[in-house]
């Protein structure tokens, strides 16, 4: 009886983890297609010579002793990538839930301040850069004039290596209508009974939001923080366009354009993957690189997701 059950049982399992696999066959292509195949042949081509015309050759680590040693320009990119991270993902989180708190709490014209901060969004990354460049410009800018006027001194912006990264976060900031929705969601939904309760027991507008508001919506907060971080890791369009406009250099005008203007202080690692691997066919640097970026990417992402673990193990 139990060999003849066996089989059975053996027929049943291997048809159940055939279906199982069936429903997993999206996911497990989908993962093959678009991330294990394309991590594998980053890595592979990192140790390779390929100019994307003649056949890979082997080079050991030379592509990266020459980008980690060798490359001028690989250590300011990562410089600027990394403040750009801090900086401006830390800001557009809190301009984001700071707007989205207030709009929570106006009772008359929500709607109208919610398409007031939501439609920069919308605007096309080049165009809204391009409008910055002009608005920030130092000579004609309408920006300096009224910092002029008012006494206030008036920076070089795009112009000015100090104040371009800056400048590229103000453009960031500006454009936080997706954040400022997504936290308005979360927000919404925090239980009213619980603000109810800290209010019977004394708590202030500033308790209410650090015991109340703040653990319901950290999961939300983790996400704006990770997605953000990713997003800025990818950082290529916003300061390409600024250098080119501000150095006067507008479209395909045949002059020569060194990315990073002014001094290097707009170079980003993305920049450095195109350069490298789409104007100089050098794609075992570009791999590199590209290699870097991902690698900071998980770096930033489990460190977050530990200080979020230990935050709410304090909480409890």
């Amino acid at each position: 009886m139990s060999a003849a059950v066996h089989p059975l049982l053996r027929a049943r399992r291997r048809k159940a983890a055939l279906r199982n696999l069936a429903f997993l066959s999206p996911w497990i292509i989908g993962f093959s297609v678009f991330f294990a195949y394309p991590l594998l042949s980053t890595v592979y081509f990192s140790f390779m010579h390929y100019n994307g015309v003649n056949p890979p050759t082997w080079t050991g680590t030379k592509n990266w002793s020459y980008v980690f040693k060798d490359y001028p320009l690989f250590w300011p990119a990562l410089r600027n990538t990394l403040w750009l991270v801090v900086v401006m993902v830390t800001l557009r989180v809190v301009f984001g839930l700071g707007v989205g708190l207030l709009i929570t709490k106006i009772k008359t014209g929500a709607g109208l301040f919610r398409t007031a901060f939501y439609l920069p969004y919308l605007a096309p990354p080049v165009a809204a850069t391009m409008a910055f460049v002009f608005l920030l410009n130092p000579g004609t800018g309408p920006v300096n004039h009224v910092l002029g006027d008012i006494g206030i001194p008036t920076p070089g912006w795009f112009t000015d290596p100090h104040w371009s990264k800056p400048a590229l976060t103000i453009l960031a900031v500006w454009g936080i209508g997706d954040l400022m929705v997504i936290f308005m969601a979360a927000l919404l939904d925090v239980p009213k009974e619980q603000y109810e309760a800290a209010e019977l027991d004394g708590a202030g507008a500033w308790a209410r939001f650090r015991y109340v508001t703040l653990p319901n919506i950290s999961p939300i907060v983790m996400f704006a923080v990770v997605t953000g971080v990713i997003q800025t890791m990818q950082y290529y369009t916003q300061p390409l366009v600024a250098g080119k406009v501000a150095s006067g250099i507008i479209g395909n005008s045949g002059q020569q354009f060194e990315p990073g203007y002014p001094d290097k202080s707009t170079l980003t690692l993305p920049q450095l993957v195109y350069e490298r691997g789409f104007q100089r066919f050098d794609y075992g640097s570009a791999c590199v690189i590209a290699l870097v970026l991902f690698v900071l990417a998980m770096a930033f992402t489990a460190l977050l997701m530990r200080r979020r673990n230990g935050f709410l193990s304090a909480e409890d």
